[in-house]
């Protein structure tokens, strides 16, 4: 990808496209890309966000304090941790992370949300996540059930 200027109009090449941008046009394309890069999102009980420096926090819902939050450096190193995680794992078994309090539960609930994550709150007491698609668990309870 390339970007040039001829002073009044912004020229963007990417492989054989050339794209020719008023500067206004550029400004509202470089104001998306910045809002879709910070993308802040929502769920019940938690939120995830990316940040400008391509970190991704997970915090509760509403809250603004550091203790209701836990920095990545990026999306992939939290997608890294649920993957280690085993089939169906609690609070411990995400503290054996190095993470500690409450942020173990926040974290159980922001995989069981959010989309990426093929995860369920399998129970509330003690708190318990399962990854519920393709793992060796899911295709031993599918066998279970098929005898």
């Amino acid at each position: 990808m390339s970007i040039a200027t001829d002073g009044e109009t912004i020229l963007v090449r990417m492989g054989e496209r050339t794209c020719e941008l008023s500067r206004a046009d550029a400004a509202d394309l470089q104001e998306a890309i910045g809002s879709a890069l910070t993308e802040k999102r929502e769920f019940f009980r938690t939120a995830g966000e990316y940040r400008e420096d391509g970190s991704y926090v997970v915090s509760r819902r509403g809250a603004d304090s550091t203790g209701n939050a836990k920095v990545f450096q990026t999306f992939e190193a939290l997608r890294r941790l649920y993957d280690r995680l085993p089939e169906e794992f609690t609070a411990e078994d995400v503290g054996r992370t190095g993470i500690t309090g409450s942020r173990r539960h926040m974290l159980i609930r922001h995989f069981g949300e959010h989309p990426a994550f093929d995860c369920e709150i399998s129970r509330r007491n003690p708190l318990t996540g399962r990854k519920s698609g393709g793992g060796v668990a899911a295709s031993d309870a599918a066998d279970a059930a098929a005898d």
